[in-house]
Parts: C-alpha cells; structure tokens; sequence
C-alpha cells in the first residue's frame, strides 16, 4: 500500500492505542522515550510522536508481526507508513 503522510499517521495513531492497550509495551515504550504517561496525549498528534511509534514497532521483528496482525495491515506496511511520515533515506538507507 501506498501511503500518504496522512494516511501514515492514521496508521501511527492506530499503533499507538495499540500501544497503550498493552501495558508492558506501552511501558517500555515510555522508558525508550523518556514521555511520562501524562505527555503521551498531549504528543499523540505530534507527527515526531508517530515516527517514533513506528520506529518502536520496527525494532523488534515480533513486534512488528504482533502489531502488524492486529491492526489488519501488512507488516511491511508499519515501514512504508514511517517512510512516508520521515522521507526516504531517514533511516539512513539510500533509495
């Protein structure tokens, strides 16, 4: 799927209530983030927050397949939704 940057934060915000209903994934997430519980509204629509979400998901393979699996999408999706939120070449790959 293609992504738009709106589509991809859609996606990221979906990923991120994924997030929160899984306490210790949203835990680890806070602690990877340094965000306090009470930040994460406030920054939930920041498209800053979104990459990170996405990049959080992206750093474990089962994580990936949990998520991906769970929001109906394709696991390659989560990357094609942070590139288009980041640009190509943000992950320090060259296209």
């Amino acid at each position: 799927m293609t992504y738009t940057r709106e589509s991809a934060q859609e996606l990221a915000m979906a990923a991120l209530v994924y997030l929160a209903e899984r306490p210790d994934l949203i835990g680890e997430f806070l602690g990877a983030t340094g965000l306090q519980p009470q930040d994460l509204r406030k920054a939930a629509s920041s498209p800053d927050m979104a990459v990170h979400v996405l990049d959080y998901l992206l750093e474990d393979d089962r994580r990936v397949m949990d998520a991906a699996a769970e929001l109906g999408v394709s696991p390659g999706d989560l990357m094609h939704a942070r590139t288009a939120l980041a640009g190509p070449g943000s992950y320090g790959w060259q296209i």
